[in-house]
This record gives structure tokens, sequence and C-alpha cells, in this order.
């Protein structure tokens, strides 16, 4: 089911689009490494401009589009040397705004602009790990960062966990907050709509066969019977699976509740 759109187009912006090639969980060999995943409908991967990089060009909104892609709609920008590119769309960005991104632009929905001159207290989305990077934090509908302070080189934004997170001043972040906010709500209805989505069924072990599974087989309804194992019979519980890592916790001022 699409979402239902004002002024939207039913067809994406040529030039904008690429093929996004389907791999199933699969990996090089083809073998499937990453389960219930398959079945998924064609899409058209819609390139977003994260860079925000067409700095002191104004641009115009010419339509806010559904992107399969993700969870926050689309706006279609069209600037004065005719360029066309798609942003993410923030709540109150409507058809005919103007947005525009610089070091010293006005602070309004849209506008992208660097971390250290933006007011304390405003909302912004889509900011930058690493100046000229590209936005890589907070683009899922909904979303928002508040500026919080302002420390040396260094801007406190506090994200939608809680978490209070450093960032460096120069990168850009874009006023307001992910549109589409009520994308939370939405009941997916039937599993034929998953399926199109390419996410297959989960099965649990004690409803399969004990080929295929460590907990299965049994009369009737039975339980686990054992420690809980994955299908390749090693500990689900308690027993760290993953390598240990050194996450850097330096830029973290207050770690999510």
């Amino acid at each position: 089911m699409r979402h239902k759109l004002t002024h939207s187009s039913s067809k994406p912006q040529k030039g904008l689009i690429e093929i996004l090639k389907k791999h199933s969980g699969r990996d090089s060999t083809g073998t499937i490494s990453v389960r219930h995943q398959g079945g998924r409908q064609k899409r058209y991967y819609r390139t977003i401009d994260f860079k925000r990089d067409k700095k002191d060009v104004v641009g115009k909104v010419i339509g806010i589009e559904y992107d399969p892609n993700r969870n926050s709609h689309i706006a279609l920008i069209e600037y004065k040397d005719k360029e066309r590119r798609y942003i993410v769309h923030p709540v109150g960005l409507k058809v005919g705004a103007q947005i525009v991104s610089g070091d010293k632009v006005e602070v309004k929905v849209g506008n992208a602009l660097p971390l250290k001159n933006i007011p304390l207290g405003v909302e912004v989305h889509n900011i930058e790990l690493y100046p000229g990077q590209g936005g890589k934090m907070i683009r899922g509908a909904g979303t928002a960062a508040v500026v919080i302070a302002k420390e040396q080189k260094y801007v406190h934004l506090k994200l939608p966990s809680g978490e209070v997170r450093k960032f460096l001043e120069d990168g850009m972040g874009t006023i307001g907050r992910v549109g589409n906010i009520e994308h939370k709500d939405e009941i997916v209805g039937k599993a034929g709509r998953n399926i199109l989505r390419g996410i297959r069924p989960t099965v649990r072990g004690t409803a399969q066969n004990p080929r295929s599974h460590p907990h299965g087989g049994g009369e009737g309804r039975s339980g686990e019977g054992m420690h809980s194992k994955t299908p390749w019979g090693k500990p689900a519980r308690g027993k760290r699976t993953r390598l240990k890592r050194k996450w850097s916790s330096v830029l973290v001022v207050k770690r999510r509740k």
C-alpha cells in the first residue's frame, strides 16, 4: 500500500534512479548467508543528495515522492541552474518552498548549514560525522537531533535515543525533523505485504523437523528440551558470538538510557 502524497509524481525523476540489485540474502558464492530474505519486488534506487554541497544556490521544491528504499519521503528539488536533486523530506517542507545550503543561510526547515552556525534548541537531521562526507545520522522517518551545547571544535547533539554525542562543528546538518512521522503507526496488514518487502517467514525451531533444527521433533507441542540453540547447534543465549571490537566512546557525552 503506497502512502498518499499530495503534489507528487507517480514516476521517479529519470537520471536520478538506478536499478537496485536483488541479493536475497546470498553471498558471493550464491549461498544464503542471511536468512529470511527474498521475494522482494523490483525497485529503483533514488539517488539522494546527502552531501548538500550545492552551496548558495536556491532550490525550489517541485515534488514530494514515496521512496520504497527508506521509511521517510523524499523531496524533488529544482535549482536555479535547472539541476534536479532528491533530498530527505522534512516536516513542514511544502511544494513551492525554497531551500538553500551554505555557511551563512537562514535557519529554516530544509536549509543545510554547518552545525556551528545552528542556534541551541534547534532540531536537525541528516548530520555529517565528518565534514564533506555527507549526512550519515538522523535520516529515518520522524527522527531529529537537538543542538544542546557548543564546546571548542565540537557541537553537542541530543539524539533520538537520548544519547548526547559530540559532532565536529564544521559538519553539515539540515534544519527540521524528518517527515512521515506516522510511519511507526502503520500496520502491515497481511503476510503477503512483508513478502513484497523482501521479508520471508521466520519459523520457530520447536515447530520444525529434528533434522532441520536442534529444537525440532517431539510429540505434540513440546518445548525446547535443552539449552536454547541456534539452527547450527551453537548456544543461542548467554555466549558472546561476535568478535570483541574496541569501539571508541570518546565522543559520547552521555549514554542512552
